[in-house]
C-alpha cells in the first residue's frame, strides 16, 4: 500500500500519514434485522404442523364433544336429524346421581394402586438392569420390549386365556399344585378378582416403559459420585439415597405423571376382559362413559360423562404437578 510522507517529526524522521480505510457502506437496518427475525420465527414454523394436527385431531373433537354434552341426543334425534339443546340437564343428571361419584372414587383408587405397583416394580427392574452384565441385560431388555410391543387387545386375549374358567392355564397349574378347588374357578365372577386380573395385566404392560426409562437415567449418573460416596463410608443403601435417588427423581416424577394418565384412561383392557362386569362393579370413568353413551344410546349423557372425565383427570394431574413443583422449590 502506498503512503505519502509529509514533513518530519521531532526526531527528524519522516511523518507517515496512514491511508484511511473507507468504512463499509451502511445498509438498511430493516434488511440487517431480517435474518434474526427469520431465525426467531423458525422454531414456530417447525412446530406449526404439529400444532395444526393437534387442533384438528384433538381440539375439534373436544369442541364437538362439549357441544354434544349440552344436547338431548338419543336414537330418535339421530334418525330425524334433530338438534335438541337441553342446557346443563345432562350434567345435572350425571352429577345428581350417586353412581357417577362411586365410579369416580373407584377410578381414583384403581389408578393409585396400579401406579404405585407399576412404579415400585418398574424401578426395581430398572435398577436390576443397571446391575446386570451385558448378556443378561440384553436378554432382560428383549423380554421387556416384547412385552411392551404386544398389542393391547392381543395381550388382553392372552390373559383371558390364562384365567379362563375351564381351560385356563392358571387354574390348571393351581389344580396340579394341590388347590383342587381352583380347577374351574371363575376369576371374573367378583369385583376383587376381576380387578386383580386387570391390575396384573396393566402392571405387566407398564413395567417395561418404567424400567427402560429408569435404566437409561442411571447411565447418566457419573461413576465418580459413587466412588466418592464409598470413600466416605456410604453403604449400598446410603449410596442409593444420596447419589442414585437425587438423579432419578426428575425421571420418577415424569414417569409417574405419564403412568397416572395412562392408567386413568385405560379402556380396552377393562372392556375387552369383562366389559366392566360383573354387575358394572369394575367400570371406571372411560367404561362408564362408553356404556352410558353408546351402550344405552344416551349420547348426550355419555358426552357429559366423558367431559367430566377429562376434568377429573385434570384435577388429579394438577394436584400431582403442584406437589412436584413444591418439592422442587423446597430443594432449591
Amino acid at each position: 500500500m502506498s503512503v505519502q510522507t509529509e514533513g518530519t517529526d521531532t526526531a527528524g524522521e519522516p511523518a507517515v500519514r496512514k491511508a484511511r480505510v473507507p468504512a463499509p457502506p451502511r445498509g438498511d437496518s430493516r434488511t440487517a434485522g431480517a435474518p434474526s427475525r427469520r431465525r426467531a420465527t423458525a422454531p414456530y414454523l417447525l412446530l406449526l404442523p404439529a400444532l395444526l394436527a393437534t387442533v384438528v385431531l384433538l381440539g375439534w373433537p373436544l369442541v364437538k364433544n362439549g357441544m354434544l354434552s349440552f344436547q338431548n341426543l338419543n336414537p330418535r334425534q339421530l334418525i330425524q336429524h334433530l338438534t335438541e339443546w337441553n342446557g346443563v340437564d345432562n350434567y345435572r343428571e350425571v352429577l345428581s346421581g350417586g353412581e357417577f361419584w362411586h365410579v369416580v372414587e373407584r377410578s381414583v383408587v384403581f389408578t393409585a394402586l396400579n401406579v404405585v405397583l407399576i412404579m415400585v416394580i418398574g424401578t426395581l427392574v430398572g435398577l436390576l438392569l443397571a446391575r446386570l452384565g451385558a448378556k443378561m441385560r440384553l436378554l432382560l431388555m428383549v423380554g421387556l420390549v416384547l412385552a411392551w410391543a404386544m398389542p393391547v387387545i392381543a395381550a388382553t386375549t392372552v390373559y383371558q386365556w390364562l384365567f379362563a374358567q375351564r381351560f385356563g392355564v392358571v387354574n390348571w397349574v393351581l389344580d396340579k399344585l394341590g388347590w383342587h378347588s381352583m380347577a374351574e374357578h371363575n376369576w371374573l365372577e367378583t369385583q376383587f378378582s376381576t380387578f386383580a386380573v386387570i391390575t396384573l395385566l396393566l402392571v405387566w404392560q407398564s413395567i417395561p416403559f418404567v424400567a427402560i426409562n429408569l435404566y437409561a437415567a442411571t447411565t447418566t449418573i457419573p461413576r465418580e459420585l459413587y466412588e466418592a460416596a464409598a470413600l466416605d463410608g456410604a453403604g449400598a443403601w446410603k449410596g442409593f439415597t444420596s447419589v442414585t435417588l437425587p438423579f432419578l427423581r426428575p425421571f420418577l416424577y415424569a414417569t409417574t405423571f405419564l403412568e397416572v394418565i395412562w392408567i386413568f384412561k385405560a379402556f380396552p383392557q377393562i372392556f375387552a376382559l369383562n366389559e366392566g362386569g360383573p354387575d358394572h362393579l369394575t367400570e371406571t370413568l372411560p367404561i362408564y362413559a362408553y356404556v352410558e353413551g353408546v351402550g344405552n344410546q344416551h349420547f348426550g349423557v355419555g358426552a357429559a360423562i366423558s367431559f367430566l372425565t377429562i376434568l377429573v383427570l385434570l384435577v388429579v394431574t394438577s394436584y400431582y404437578l403442584r406437589m412436584v413443583l413444591k418439592q422442587e422449590e423446597d430443594e432449591l
